[in-house]
């Protein structure tokens, strides 16, 4: 079973979500928007973290004016991370020159609101960025599979498969409908607004037209 979240981490969590989401769609304007969610769960994942009691992060314990001058802006955000993985002993494979890179390109697209679209390197990097300082921070071990997790829940089930014998059957008992001044056939009306009706209501006929084959066998 999937280890659950801290509830402290869910903030953080939801805005590398969101952002996960929008990467793969991976539209011109859904990786722009993905640059600035990456890039905004680095600095909100921190920013939580400092902010936490000792007791919720392993009662790790900073001064005063060390949380104050990390908190001062997204660099020294930034550099808190890598100082704190020095003190921990963790390898990690972001690189700081490329999460401070990835941070400008993101200012590109959020403040001057530049046309131009993030490559993929950038975006994948950003994104590996992101992930590693959740994992590390909240102590997530395995944040891909949280995301795979969690997109997938969003993700709506499949609409009922449409078939020809159902628009037949369906077609067959209620005909064509009047919309406006034109006639659309029932299944074309009834799959768009309801797929799942459409599927019950095939399986009602269907059912319907077998009755009279079972009375006759029973007489």
């Amino acid at each position: 079973m999937m280890r659950q979240l801290k509830p402290w981490a869910y903030g953080p969590f939801e805005i590398l979500l969101h952002a996960e989401m929008h990467y793969r769609v991976g539209e011109d304007f859904d990786r722009r928007i993905a640059m600035i969610g990456f890039d905004n769960a680095i600095e909100v994942t921190i920013t939580t973290y400092l902010g936490l009691h000792p007791i919720q992060r392993g009662n790790r314990q900073y001064q005063r004016a060390d949380v104050e001058r990390w908190l001062n802006n997204y660099h020294t955000k930034v550099d808190f991370f890598f100082q704190e993985c020095i003190t921990r002993q963790v390898t990690i494979v972001g690189q700081h020159d490329e999460i401070v890179w990835y941070h400008e390109v993101r200012n590109g697209q959020y403040h001057v609101g530049g046309a131009t679209v993030p490559q993929k390197r950038e975006l994948d990097g950003v994104r590996a960025a992101a992930m590693e300082v959740f994992a590390v921070l909240f102590d997530a071990p395995d944040v891909s599979a949280l995301l795979e997790a969690s997109v997938a829940a969003r993700t709506p089930p499949p609409s009922a498969p449409r078939t020809d014998d159902d628009d037949r059957l369906i077609d067959g008992a209620y005909g064509m409908i009047e919309v406006g001044d034109r006639k659309e056939y029932a299944s074309d009306i009834l799959y768009a607004l309801d797929p799942e009706r459409y599927r019950e209501i095939a399986l009602e006929l269907r059912v319907s037209e077998s009755e009279p084959d079972e009375q006759e066998v029973a007489s």
